[in-house]
């Protein structure tokens, strides 16, 4: 499986496990779920309901100060949302369009912090590498 999928799939289940404590929970929810119907129409409504599960056990673990019970279920949805990108590669950037849209809907108070970006670059001779974790705009003459 190519590593940049399963960073994905970390990264999106931490986020979707965070976006459950938000007021923006159905937006992302139905977002997910709508994802999953593209690529696998018989489980959608079946993680539309693990979904409202893992939320009302997230909220429960967060009353609770629980940080593990927490990152365990990140990591449930991380085997989920992996094997969803390895059955459709293509709705990797459409599923990180959900996650953003959900989080630019977030009230100041609610904000997540952002993913961690690690990259990796190597040149040689007269290469050239740009990286960037969001926009990147370069102007060369």
């Amino acid at each position: 499986m190519d590593p940049q999928l399963t960073v994905m799939a970390q990264t999106a289940s931490a986020t979707v496990v965070a976006l459950m404590a938000t007021d923006v929970w159905q937006h992302t929810r139905d977002g997910v779920v709508a994802l999953w119907r593209r690529v696998r129409p018989a489980q959608a409504d079946e993680v539309g309901n693990e979904l409202e599960v893992t939320r009302a056990e997230i909220l429960a673990a967060r009353q609770e100060g629980d940080t593990l019970s927490e990152q365990a279920l990140a990591g449930e949805w991380q085997g989920r949302l992996r094997r969803l990108l390895i059955a459709d590669p293509g709705i990797a950037q459409e599923l990180l369009r959900v996650l953003e849209e959900s989080r630019a809907l977030l009230p100041a108070e609610q904000e997540i912090p952002g993913a961690v970006v690690h990259m990796r670059a190597e040149v040689s001779g007269s290469g050239r590498v740009y990286q960037a974790g969001r926009d990147q705009h370069i102007t060369e003459r």
